[in-house]
């Protein structure tokens, strides 16, 4: 017996949406297996090194079977395979190792994803690109000022691994389910991000009812230096499992449609205060992308850590515009 017309890749047959991850280094790769895994889109996972992404996308379609999901997986090291991706995650780049900050990377990473965010928008015009890249709040900026995109349509992974990771420190805090935590981080996706513990709370009740003043002011302090304390433990790398899980959780939103809000880095039109920079907000992300930013009720305190973040969000996109990449 013989099926006609059902030839694997064949856009006649296969005509789910299409996502391409850039980059096979581990937050890539972890981004492309989960979206495979929660069956968001069939994926292209794309780099430079020859071998290294079309081994893992094989790998990765070989655990399909064995893991029950249903997606084609395209490793590549050719741009013409990501043409008419709905969604474009930017993962390329240098990782941060022992000693080095996230504005260590910023020369290497400008370059690189500068470069890619021009032939993955020559390829695939109506996009959405979510950058994952560091230091966060340049990289992002740059894929907006390269593509030329709306807002809606460029946004910044961190504030979902921020606040995961500050969700994880309150349930070990107090013992507690992760799934009755709720948690946001604003700001810039570095030293100077903004926890929010009045904004934080577990079954509806804020943690600054249950915890004290030291106990709060450890965990945010923890969650600001999360991705430092996983880079001293691991020494030769960076976080990958969180972030990865993170990308995919937006990604998830955005394909379904589903408009979720969630803290994310988006490009500032007067809300908070701040034009022209990308910041960590909440956000309501649907079908469009970034669809509106919910403006918090701050406190003085809160506003006035917001503004200092700003300024280290500044002081980057200085750097970024002395480079001359646009």
């Amino acid at each position: 017996m013989q099926w006609s017309g059902m030839i694997r890749g064949d856009n006649r047959f296969f005509q789910r949406k299409k996502v391409t991850v850039v980059g096979s280094g581990n937050v890539g790769a972890t981004a492309a297996f989960l979206a495979a895994q929660r069956e968001l889109a069939d994926i292209v996972l794309l780099d430079v090194v020859e071998g290294v992404p079309q081994g893992k996308a094989l790998d990765m379609y070989e655990a399909s079977p064995i893991q029950g999901y249903n997606a084609n997986i395209l490793g590549t090291n050719d741009y013409a395979d990501t043409a008419g991706s709905d969604l474009v995650i930017i993962t390329a780049g240098i990782a941060r190792k022992p000693g080095m900050s996230r504005d260590d990377l910023l020369v290497t990473n400008v370059n690189i994803v500068a470069d890619v965010t021009r032939k993955i928008v020559e390829l695939s015009p109506d996009a959405i690109l979510l950058v994952v890249t560091n230091p966060l709040d340049a990289m992002v900026y740059t894929a907006k000022r390269v593509s030329g995109f709306p807002r809606s349509r460029v946004i910044g992974m961190a504030g979902v691994l921020d606040s995961g990771r500050m969700r994880s420190f309150i349930a070990q805090a107090l013992d507690v389910s992760i799934e009755d935590i709720s948690a946001f981080v604003l700001g810039g996706h570095g030293d100077t991000m903004v926890p929010l513990p009045r904004y934080s709370t577990v079954a509806g009740v804020s943690i600054t009812e249950l915890m004290s003043e030291a106990e709060v002011a450890a965990i945010c302090q923890r969650t600001a230096q999360g991705g430092a304390e996983i880079v001293q433990l691991l020494k030769t790398g960076s976080a990958f499992y969180a972030p990865g899980a993170a990308v995919v959780e937006m990604a998830d939103a955005i394909l379904n449609d589903k408009n979720r809000v969630l803290p994310c880095a988006a490009y500032l039109e007067g809300e908070y205060g701040v034009n022209g920079y990308f910041m960590g907000v909440p956000c309501k992300l649907g079908g469009g992308g970034m669809e509106g930013v919910v403006e918090l009720d701050l406190l003085p305190s809160e506003m006035e850590a917001m503004h200092r973040s700003l300024e280290s969000v500044k002081a980057l996109v200085a750097q970024v515009d002395a480079l001359g990449v646009f």
